[in-house]
């Protein structure tokens, strides 16, 4: 902490918004489910809670989870610094962000709003072990906070609430994070259910080919032999079975013949549909057509996707983040962040093989770079001179 920055007061350990945790029943999601969410959503009186149950709920599916932290890893993992209004680089603030906590609790809530469409933090002061000052960063339940007025409701199934950007907190304590529309998740709702729906009827398949159900005749009217039968059908294993009488007629319906590929194809189906919507291409799911070559060009495809993610944190961490930083006294004001210029290493360690043999590039930059620890000159090699620059290694 820069020791200019005078302490502000900490505001006292209790919750500016308040809230009722709900207990969260699971049931069985479907279409209909999605489109009274939607509605309720766009009502004249909107509510959110059951579209955001409702993103809860596809989350869990482990393809589209997958998708979502491997763009968010690659955030996570960018290299940034601070700079004055001058663009001079602050190498003391620039450590002490990425030494506190909160940084990647505030960076998760921004990236959030991609999927979820928005987030709404309140922040408390806290003193870290080594005496430095941090927020505290919990995230409001989404299913409590209608962005779309500006209400944030105690308990989301009443209609009392309080318009939270009207607070004098609201821009130091309470930071909200809000992308245009309802998510990105909103467009895999279905996909994630029909994808369900397929996985259950093909377990459903599985079972009936694995372990066929087992039928038996006997005199139902004549109760010992009913329970005599009843008991040799429960003795004989775990499928499913049932008695019915000698003079009953029993005929299996006849359906159409198949091992699975319809529910296997709409499953496929929505696996990519997801990996379009999250990623801009279908990357490494596709192992039967699969190729390096359009891997690279699908990885090609989520770095301009990830690079977008890129300009809307620093827009968040430049008009939000940091501003709310100065007021508490955390980081010193006037700071902008940026993140570093990404660089293509093995082009970059060609183009140096090249120049080597004519230029001297410093030991320091070299073991940054690559990180090979490399020390002195080389030693010269006859016919140095006549050595020609290998134009490949510049293509």
């Amino acid at each position: 902490m820069n020791k200019n920055l005078k302490a502000t007061p900490e505001i006292p350990n209790k919750r500016i918004l308040p809230y009722i945790q709900k207990p969260l029943y699971r049931t069985r999601k479907d279409i209909n489910d999605w489109n009274r969410a939607y509605q309720l959503a766009f009502a004249d009186e909107p509510k959110n809670y059951a579209l955001q149950q409702l993103y809860d709920e596809i989350a869990t599916d482990a393809l589209l989870s997958s998708q979502i932290e491997n763009r968010k890893q690659q955030i996570f993992s960018l290299d940034f610094s601070l700079k004055n209004t001058i663009g001079d680089i602050q190498e003391e603030q620039t450590l002490s962000l990425k030494k506190l906590p909160s940084y990647r609790n505030m960076l998760k809530a921004i990236l959030d709003t991609i999927y979820y469409g928005y987030n709404l933090i309140e922040c408390d002061i806290i003193t870290l072990k080594d005496g430095r000052r941090d927020l505290k960063i919990e995230v409001l339940p989404r299913t409590n906070v209608v962005p779309q007025k500006g209400a944030f409701y105690k308990d989301y199934s009443e209609s009392k609430f309080t318009f939270y950007r009207e607070l004098p907190e609201y821009g130091r304590f309470i930071l909200e994070f809000r992308q245009d529309g309802v998510g990105l998740l909103n467009k895999t709702v279905a996909h994630v259910l029909f994808k369900r729906f397929a996985q259950s009827c093909w377990s459903e398949l599985c079972e009936i080919y694995g372990i066929p159900p087992r039928v038996m005749k006997t005199n139902t009217s004549d109760p010992r032999q009913l329970n005599k039968a009843t008991q040799m059908m429960k003795d004989m294993g775990a499928a499913a079975w049932f008695v019915i009488d000698t003079t009953e007629q029993f005929e299996w319906a006849q359906g159409v013949s198949t091992d699975g590929n319809v529910y296997d194809n709409l499953i496929t189906l929505c696996n990519n549909e997801i990996s379009l919507l999250i990623s801009g291409a279908i990357i490494g799911q596709d192992t039967k057509n699969g190729s390096r070559s359009k891997d690279e060009a699908a990885q090609d495809m989520l770095w301009q996707l990830i690079q977008s993610d890129m300009a809307m944190v620093e827009d968040y961490m430049n008009n939000t983040v940091l501003p709310a930083y100065a007021q508490n006294g955390i980081l010193s004001p006037g700071l902008y962040f940026e993140f570093g210029q990404a660089e293509d290493i093995e082009q970059l360690f060609r183009f140096t093989q090249g120049l080597l043999p004519f230029k001297n590039i410093e030991d320091e930059w070299i073991e940054e770079k690559f990180g090979i620890k490399v020390s002195g000159d080389r030693s010269i090699l006859p016919g140095i001179d006549s050595l020609k620059a290998d134009e490949s290694f510049f293509v």
